[in-house]
Parts: C-alpha cells; structure tokens; sequence
C-alpha cells in the first residue's frame, strides 16, 4: 500500500459530467460514485450548467478538471480566472481541482489544445514558481496531469517521468496520472512505458484517468472518443499496485454513448483493481423530485 501524500480517500469509480447526460443524471440519480467536472463550463455562466452543478453535488462528490490555467505558458497567470476557479470548487465542494502540465496560449490567446512542455531544468524552474502561486490563490493542492505527445523536444533533457518527479516535489502539488496519455506517448515516442509509472511519485498521485484513443497507424492520438484498449488496462492495474488504489475518472468526450454504455466502461477498473484498496463510498443524498430544465 502507498498512501497518498495528503491521504486522500479513495472515492471509488466515477465519469465526467457531461451536457448530454445532463437530463439522465437528474432524473436517474444513477448508481455512479463521483463525477468530474470540466471545470470551464461552469465558469463565467449561468443558468442550467450551475443548475445542474448544484443538483449533482448535493448528490455526489466531486472533482474539478480544467484545460485553460496555461500553467506551463511564459504568459502572466490570469488572477482572475484562479479566483473564479477558487470560487467554483467552494460551491461545487470539490475534492480535488486539477489541471495539465502544459500551455494553451500566449499574449492573451487560447489556442484551445493542451501543448507540452520541453523537459528541462528551465521549464522546472518556471513550472515550480508558477504552480506554487497557483496554490497559494487556491489555498489547497493543485493536481497535474500528464500530457499525450506525438514527438520529443530538443531541447528535453530527462524523461518525462523524473520531470514529473521532480516538479511534485519542489511544489507540493500532486499528479492526476492519466494511463491512455502514458501509453499514448509511449508509442508515439517510442518509451517503456512501464518504466514510466515505475519512475512517478505514486504518493503524489491524486487520482487516474482512463480513456480510449483512435489509432491513425503512424501514431496514437488521444480523442478519448472510444473504449479504453487492454494495454491502457494493464497500465492501470500496474498503477493501482504501486499507488495502492487511488480515485479513478473514466473520460469519454467525442461520439459520447448513452449514459449506462459510459459508465459500464468505467466500472471494468474493478477487474484490474485486486485486493487491498479501500474505496471511501461517500452518503448519497436521495434524489428529490427535480423538474426538468
């Protein structure tokens, strides 16, 4: 068992929460132990997404998952945005906020894609200032995921696995390891990637991600469009050894299926879990008469 460093609880199996099963979630009140938010649709809105958002957090624990902090990015960080997500996670009582090592855009500029980082001591460097801010606005851990990529920099100088290391350590901040991103990288980079989750902080690591990913023959890219291959599946059960079981968020974003079809997915971690996890199933609210919207 490898506790994790702020001894967090494992909440069990759960999926993003996501528009098309807005009406399902609220009318069902399915059977499902947690649910992620992204956490930019429910900022700077209204109406039905914070709607939704108050109904399923009254039911369900939560995490957050952002892709627009930029963390990576020689842009200045936007206090503004880290307030309103500071905000959000109060009202949303989420668990765990968490974002990725990379950057989305510069001089004021969202690219909208999640770019990775070259690994060096320059990047730790400004990586570590940047995250530690963050948390001080935060006032709680921030929790970074590990990025798919197509090719190597230059300029890298240690793998992506001792970056990591390294980056949770001199901030204090904790990793969402996400297995489809290791072994999609691993292929398209040419890595072990076994050697890779051997090589991580398995303390620091806060929950997993899985998800499916679409083979264009040269490469991998990661859609998160389809079921998670067997490979991502060994990677997971490898994970949960050294971790000794952690929170696990499946992810299922393009040509997303009907709500049970996901959370079937989802429930197969139970298979390459074993034994000796504890899973901290929080009291499920009962669901209350809600009209719809």
């Amino acid at each position: 068992m490898n506790p994790s460093h702020w001894n967090l609880p494992n909440l069990g199996i759960g999926v993003g929460l996501r528009t098309v099963h807005y009406r399902h979630v609220l009318d069902n009140s399915p059977d499902v132990d947690l649910f992620e938010l992204l956490s930019e649709n429910y900022m700077r809105t209204g109406g039905r997404p914070l709607y939704v958002l108050d109904k399923v957090a009254e039911r369900y624990p939560v995490v957050m998952h952002g892709v627009s902090m930029s963390i990576g990015s020689t842009a200045p960080l936007d206090m503004t945005y880290l307030k309103e997500l500071k905000a959000l996670a109060k009202r949303a009582g989420a668990r765990l906020v968490s974002d990725h090592v990379c950057w989305t855009g510069v001089a004021g500029r969202n690219v909208h894609d999640l770019l990775p980082l070259p690994c060096n001591q320059q990047v730790l460097d400004h990586l570590v200032r940047r995250i530690q801010t963050v948390q001080n606005v935060l006032e709680r851990p921030l929790f970074l995921e590990n990025p798919s990529t197509y090719m190597a920099f230059t300029t890298s100088d240690m793998p992506e696995w001792e970056f990591l290391s390294r980056m949770c350590e001199a901030a204090d901040c904790g990793l969402l390891l996400d297995l489809n991103n290791i072994y999609v990288s691993a292929v398209n980079n040419g890595f072990d990637p076994k050697e890779y989750l051997r090589g991580i902080p398995h303390h620091r690591v806060g929950y997993f991600h899985l998800a499916g990913h679409t083979d264009a023959g040269t490469h991998l890219i990661d859609t998160h469009s389809d079921h998670a291959i067997h490979p991502v599946w060994e990677l997971y059960e490898m994970a949960h050894k050294l971790t000794g079981g952690r929170t696990t968020l499946y992810e299922w974003d393009e040509d997303i299926p009907e709500f049970e079809v996901l959370h079937r997915e989802a429930l197969k971690a139970r298979q390459y879990m074993g034994g000796g996890a504890k899973v901290v199933t929080a009291e499920r609210v009962p669901a209350q008469e809600t009209p719809h919207v």
